[in-house]
Parts: structure tokens; C-alpha cells; sequence
């Protein structure tokens, strides 16, 4: 199977690490930049690996999949779309893409 670039992957493991650089710069959370940070960097080597293999989305599905949960469960008690809704729609759609790759 030949590689191809996941250039959706790491579009959303971008947009994670600035959401988190973003709430260290508005409200000096370091908690926002090393989740964040953290997360957006393993999506980013899932995002490689699945450009490597692209049935190989384990890592990135489990960080997906770990972020709908986690800022859907915030979204749902804040009922504040920006950040948490918008990270838990993206996560959500990241997660349902990996999780076709593996069905295919």
C-alpha cells in the first residue's frame, strides 16, 4: 500500500497545540499548553505514522477519540462552544476518519 501524506492529521494536531499555546496566552493556563501541547504532538506522530500506513491510526484514533470525550464532556457542562465544543466536533470527526480507515 503506498504512503500518503495525512495532511488532515496534522492540520488537526496543529490546531490542538494552538488551542493550547492560545489558552496559555489569554489566560496564562499551563495546564492548556502542556495538554495541549501534549496532545496535539502525539496526534502529530499519529497523523506520521498513518502517513506511513494508512491503517496504522492507532495513535492518532486513540488521541481522537481521548479529546471528544474529554472536552465533550466539558463542552456538555460549560455548554461554552469555544474551545471545548469546537475541539470535541473536530475530535469527533478526526476520530470517525481514522475509524473508517480501519473498517476499509
Amino acid at each position: 500500500m503506498p504512503a500518503s501524506n495525512d495532511i488532515i492529521g496534522y492540520i488537526y494536531a496543529a490546531l490542538v497545540i494552538t488551542g493550547g499555546l492560545i489558552g496559555f496566552i489569554k489566560r496564562g493556563s499551563v495546564m492548556s499548553l502542556v495538554a495541549g501541547g501534549g496532545s496535539g504532538l502525539v496526534a502529530g506522530y499519529g497523523a506520521l505514522r498513518a502517513s506511513k500506513n494508512p491503517k496504522d491510526v492507532y495513535v492518532a484514533l486513540s488521541v481522537a477519540v481521548l479529546l471528544t470525550v474529554l472536552m465533550g464532556s466539558r463542552f456538555a457542562r460549560s455548554g461554552k462552544f469555544m474551545p471545548a465544543g469546537l475541539v470535541a466536533a473536530l475530535s469527533l470527526a478526526q476520530s470517525l476518519r481514522y475509524g473508517a480507515r480501519l473498517r476499509a
